[in-house]
């Protein structure tokens, strides 16, 4: 857009205003808290409060005995007042017909967040406060915070000398309380339309909204036109029309996903906070106490610290910059862009999805009653550190996360079918967990859940499926890559995607095959990979249980393919990659083999067969709601493939198959290499004994070949 006029935000002396009017628009509410800071500037002799409008006087003790009150802004107008700044403090759908009110007068306006109920009605706000040069400033009030400037100086200069390196992404994380009376207070409360007009309000446009603004003015987007694409997932719990529970995933235009997931239906109320995700480090800024903790990568050597910055107040922002005396406005109209398309997408998107009432608790009586969503704290971490909806997260009460496909078993001991994995494509897991297809969902016939996805420690462990860290420089394992030239673990725009291109179903034999392309960071098809993954029922010398078959033939194209890990990369004993199972919450786990016990043995040792049993807790609702999801169950993998084991239990519980443990496997052009590991699940816990025959009995099954 072509300006024409002086732009409102360059400040300019204005000659003659020594001390600005004020009128307040709006005298309750939020409206209390502008008259304690009115109050406080007009002692320190830098404004005049010099009329109210609202039709709710809270009385001249509250608002000053001299200052004249008028039931709407129109009579303040009439009467012939002529304020230098009018705050607009009142309902959201009012916003935007009180400002272009106010805009007759010629004063300045503070309006306050969000602007306007609209997208259209703030485009046209803009425009027309551009041609009559006024300045908006609007009421994100922790736009004010110092630390802002404090985290814009990290990325400003050269990323070496920035304690947490180079912005890769921002999240926003809220968990409030908000009762009955919250939202009984008002009419417009918990709405997105009253009366025919559109009110957007919720937790993501209203009461956390400073949480949205602050990272997406962290992630530099301000401009309608700095955000390239953005989705929602909106529920509530409470009995109201708009959102209280919901997830905001967005990508600006250069390239930062932001991350926010926000509820007012907490077990107890905490600070919201902004994380601020670098390629050294991590920032966490607690934009309501402006206090900044700044997390530096352990091998970096530099130490993490705190910092409690100042704020600037935004009327008194407005009022210096009116005067010529501060060099810009904090938070102009124009740069509410980017919050006003988030809000456009709220406000357009489908109604919220209610909450299923026996997924949540109430707590309280009369007007402090109030629902509380079990684990949404967990839920809130997980989605903002994996850039993820709840539905992807397997939140109970959220939709299904799309799969293509289940494998089902009978249960030998009620014969019901129970289904024992989820094929999920992988499509919606953020680019650095490099998406891919996998199995979750996996477990017992009991029902005991035996794997995870997207857990907090490592976000980019996907159930059960196939991962590799390095093929030709891509990574297809998800975040950090460990090269050989650094020695360490480091952020690279590196990561790689494993496509579908089809996909069987055999339903009498609980086969999936699938056709799959391993595409670069530079989205170049690597690698095709014809996958079989099958489950078939198990019973041995009295013991029942089920038995999943996974196979996988990597092919080269026209070029050779180098596939490698972070151990043939120079990580000693660090050579994960290729079949990979994570493993949920577990206790008192034990990890065997015929010769060796315990992670430390077992981790980088050849063997047939490798067993891990423990009292596994569910991080997941199981698909058969008719268990509990937890309980003590053994998995027996076995393979005739020489790679060694790779164990994990003391960080986090996983097991899989060293494809490249110590040095790279090479395709030659048009060359393949396959794999097959079984895995016998059963309810219990399996002596040494009998893993060693259940072992030797699968080993004599034929295995099923991935011919996709």
């Amino acid at each position: 857009m072509t300006d024409f006029f002086p732009h409102p935000s360059v400040a300019t002396k204005v000659p003659g205003i020594k001390t600005p009017a004020i009128a307040l628009v709006g005298l309750n509410g939020f409206g209390r808290q502008h008259l304690l800071n009115i109050h406080r500037l007009v002692k320190l002799g830098k404004i005049r409060f010099v009329a109210g409008a609202g039709p709710d006087d809270p009385g001249p003790a509250i608002r000053g005995e001299d200052t004249p009150i008028f039931a709407s802004l129109d009579s303040l107008i009439a009467s012939g007042i002529k304020p230098d700044i009018i705050i607009v403090s009142t309902p959201i759908n009012t916003h935007y017909e009180l400002a272009m009110s106010a805009l007759a007068t010629g004063a300045d306006l503070y309006l306050e967040k969000p602007p306007t109920a609209t997208l259209e009605q703030y485009e046209r706000l803009l425009t027309a406060t551009r041609a009559a040069g006024i300045r908006v400033q609007v009421g994100f009030q922790a736009i004010g915070s110092k630390a802002l400037e404090a985290i814009e100086e990290f990325f400003c200069g050269d990323p070496e000398q920035s304690p947490i390196g180079t912005l890769r992404a921002v999240g926003a994380s809220g968990t409030w309380v908000r009762t009955k009376g919250y939202y009984d207070r008002a009419p417009w409360a918990g709405r997105r339309t009253l009366n025919g007009k559109h009110i957007a309000d919720g937790v993501i446009t209203n009461p956390l909204a400073h949480a949205v603004m602050s990272a997406l003015h962290i992630a530099g987007a301000r401009l309608t036109s700095d955000i390239a694409e953005l989705s929602t997932e909106l529920y509530h719990a409470h009995n109201i029309e708009a959102d209280d529970t919901s997830v905001v995933r967005l990508k600006t235009t250069s390239g930062i996903p932001v991350t926010a997931a926000l509820t007012v239906c907490a077990s107890e109320q905490r600070d919201p906070w902004i994380t601020i995700y670098g390629t050294e480090g991590q920032a966490t800024l607690y934009y309501t106490r402006d206090e900044l903790v700044v997390q530096p990568n352990p091998e970096s050597g530099k130490e993490e610290y705190i910092c409690t910055f100042g704020r600037t107040n935004l009327l008194e922002n407005l009022v210096d910059f009116q005067r010529g005396d501060a060099p810009a406005l904090l938070c102009p109209l124009e740069s509410a862009g980017a919050f006003m398309q988030v809000l456009e997408h709220v406000r357009t998107a489908p109604a919220p999805s209610a909450l299923p009432v026996a997924e949540i608790h109430y707590e309280g009586q009369g007007s402090e009653y109030h629902p509380v969503i079990p684990n949404i704290e967990q839920f809130i971490d997980r989605a903002v550190s994996a850039q993820s909806g709840f539905s992807s997260l397997d939140a109970p009460w959220a939709p299904p996360a799309h799969f293509s496909g289940t494998l089902k078993l009978r249960n030998p001991q009620n014969s019901e079918q129970v289904i024992v994995a989820r094929r999920r494509t992988g499509s919606d897991i953020a680019p650095t967990n490099s998406p891919r297809p996998f199995l979750d969902q996996l477990c017992t016939l009991s029902g005991v859940v035996l794997c995870a996805q997207q857990p907090l420690d490592h976000t980019w462990h996907l159930g059960v499926g196939v991962a590799l860290q390095d093929v030709n420089g891509t990574n297809f394992w998800g975040g950090r890559t460990f090269t050989r030239d650094a020695l360490r673990y480091i952020w690279r725009k590196d990561h790689g995607l494993i496509r579908t291109v089809s996909e069987h179903f055999d339903e009498t034999r609980q086969t999936v095959d699938s056709h799959l392309e391993w595409v670069d960071h530079h989205q170049k098809v690597l690698m095709d990979e014809r996958r079989r993954v099958s489950a078939e029922g198990f019973r041995v010398d009295g013991t029942e249980g089920w038995v999943l078959d996974f196979s996988f033939t990597l092919s080269s194209r026209e070029h050779t393919v180098s596939l490698g890990s972070p151990g043939s990369n120079g990580r000693e004993r660090g050579g994960y990659g290729g079949f990979f199972w994570r493993l949920p919450s577990v206790n008192h786990g034990e990890i065997y083999t015929e010769a060796h016990h315990g992670e430390e043995q077992v981790h980088g040792t050849k063997s047939d067969w490798l067993a891990f049993s423990a009292d596994f807790s569910a991080d997941s609702v199981p698909l058969n709601s008719k268990t509990t999801g937890h309980g003590r169950a053994t998995l027996l993998f076995c393979s005739s493939d020489d790679d060694p084991w790779f164990v994990r239990y003391a960080g986090y519980p996983g097991i899989g198959s060293s494809l490249a443990w110590d040095r790279p496997v090479y395709l030659r052009p048009h060359s393949s290499i396959t794999r097959n590991m079984r895995v016998l699940v059963v309810d219990g816990t399996l002596s040494k004994t009998q893993a060693s025959i259940f072992a030797e009995h699968l080993r004599n099954q034929p295995a099923l070949e991935a011919n996709g």
